[in-house]
């Protein structure tokens, strides 16, 4: 009876820790989306700061309540659009503080005029104008942050605050800010990368499944995935067919070797000359695995997979009809990182990078990623999406911008207002390679209504590479 309550419990365990799993996945894919992340950042932080800002203010009585408008409003400019013209911490400062101090010269200017002491009498609509026009010429001159000044410079009427404590207190606060913002986007939303999308930190050890259409291009491109990363390695896997082993049952033992062991070794000498070709090509460690199984069973290369700590498979393209095999299809539905490969024209090497991207999801991250290593530090880098009318262009240019932040090299953005199809096919040839996605994260009713890009493309004058991401 207890042994039956204890492996309740212990199944319903392991249940609560797939569900956490799923439930964490599922939090960092959404997390993945740039916008998603920067309105958790904007929940989080600004509350945080404001709340700063409010002890200072209770401490610091110069720093006055009403300042926290301005404040609150600047300091959501700058993490809504942390690369945006308006997210640059001195513009920031500069205006907020150069707006109290046009602020405060105007109420001195405008209590020598009224001949009374600033903070007994009411805002005069001309020491307001004054304030703004000292606050525009100024923020003009200076390319500072135009709103902030103008909020800070009224502010000052308001108070009635004549000492300079005030001008210093509005800069301290907006200091405060602006220190957590760099902070912030220095080392977090700029480094997002390494520890947010999965394909940057991963794919260390990359699987290539020997088949029939596994040809030295499809090794190299494995290579040059794995040799942008110090800890890489490139198993090329050979599977032998269980007819073959039972073809060779009659064999004689030589050297105390097995009929299996004699097997494993033959077909291991194409896979270990083609080793030895990546290896050079490009620098990536190179070895040859051998598995028995049916080599048109897509868990041989899975199994083989997580026994090598492979973290990523790279197969040759296959299809019947314009239709992927079902070897392919199955290995794109697991949960693993999977690159189709579709060699046009046996090159072993690809500077010149097209990304066809449909959004910023974490599978579009993947494919900029990849591109980024094999054009390396002196290639180039084009990552396009379509769109069907032009009211669709400036999100669309958005979502592109934030999606190549994080590229280092040499990248271009490009909105094309055609069908993605015919976009590739007339810009192909000015590339050496085309990334498009697999639609895996897309729902089968999408899929049906619009078919993945990669079923609507002809024959390019480039490789073809299909990339899905678990």
């Amino acid at each position: 009876m207890f042994a039956a309550v204890s492996d309740r419990l212990a199944a319903a365990r392991r249940r609560l820790a797939r569900l956490e799993r799923r439930e964490l996945r599922e939090l960092r894919t959404w997390l993945e989306r740039t916008d998603n992340l920067l309105h958790v950042s904007i929940v989080l932080c600004v509350p945080l700061l404001i709340a700063a800002v409010t002890w200072l203010s209770n401490t610091v009585e110069v720093v006055s309540f009403l300042l926290f408008p301005p404040l609150a409003s600047g300091t959501y400019t700058l993490f809504a659009d942390p690369r945006g013209e308006y997210a640059s911490p001195g513009r920031f400062v500069g205006g907020m503080t150069l707006g109290a101090l046009c602020g405060w010269v105007a109420l001195v200017v405008a209590g020598a005029v009224y001949g009374e002491p600033p903070g007994t009498f009411a805002v005069r609509p001309g020491a307001a104008a004054l304030g703004v026009f000292l606050a525009g010429l100024a923020t003009w001159a200076l390319n500072l942050e135009v709103p902030s000044a103008f909020s800070t410079a009224l502010l000052v009427l308001l108070v009635g605050q004549t000492t300079l404590a005030y001008v210093v207190g509005v800069a301290v606060s907006s200091a405060l800010v602006a220190g957590a913002f760099v902070v912030w986007r220095d080392r977090l939303y700029g480094q997002r990368s390494e520890f947010l999308y999965s394909t940057t930190g991963g794919d260390d050890r990359v699987l290539v499944p020997i088949r029939p259409d596994t040809t030295e291009a499809t090794a190299a491109f494995a290579g040059r995935l794995a040799a942008a990363h110090d800890a890489s390695k490139v198993v090329l896997l050979s599977v032998v067919d269980d007819a073959e082993l039972d073809a060779a049952e009659a064999a004689i033992e030589d050297d105390g070797e097995t009929v299996a062991e004699q097997v494993a070794a033959q077909s291991a000498v194409a896979p270990e000359r083609l080793a030895s070709r990546v290896q050079t090509i490009t620098g990536a460690p190179c070895e040859v695995v051998v598995a028995a199984g049916d080599a048109d069973d897509y868990r041989v290369a899975l199994d083989a997979a997580r026994e090598t700590g492979c973290d990523l498979i790279v197969a040759p393209h296959e299809s019947v009809g314009g239709t992927l095999t079902g070897y392919l299809r199955r290995l794109l539905a697991e949960r693993i990182d999977v690159v189709v490969f579709r060699s046009a024209t046996e090159r072993t090497a690809w500077p010149r990078v097209l990304v066809a991207a449909r959004g910023g999801s974490d599978n579009a991250h993947a494919m900029v990623d990849f591109a980024e290593r094999l054009a390396g530090a002196t290639g180039g880098i084009s990552v396009c999406t379509c769109i069907d009318h032009d009211d669709q262009r400036r999100r669309a240019e958005h979502t592109l911008d934030r999606l190549v932040e994080t590229v280092d090299g040499n990248v271009e953005t490009r909105v094309a207002r055609e069908p993605v199809e015919s976009f590739l096919s007339r810009t192909a040839a000015n590339y050496d390679l085309v990334v498009v996605g697999a639609s895996t994260d897309r729902s089968a009713a999408s899929r049906f209504v619009s078919r993945p890009t990669f079923e609507r493309l002809g024959d390019l004058d480039s490789d073809v590479a299909i990339v899905h991401t678990d």
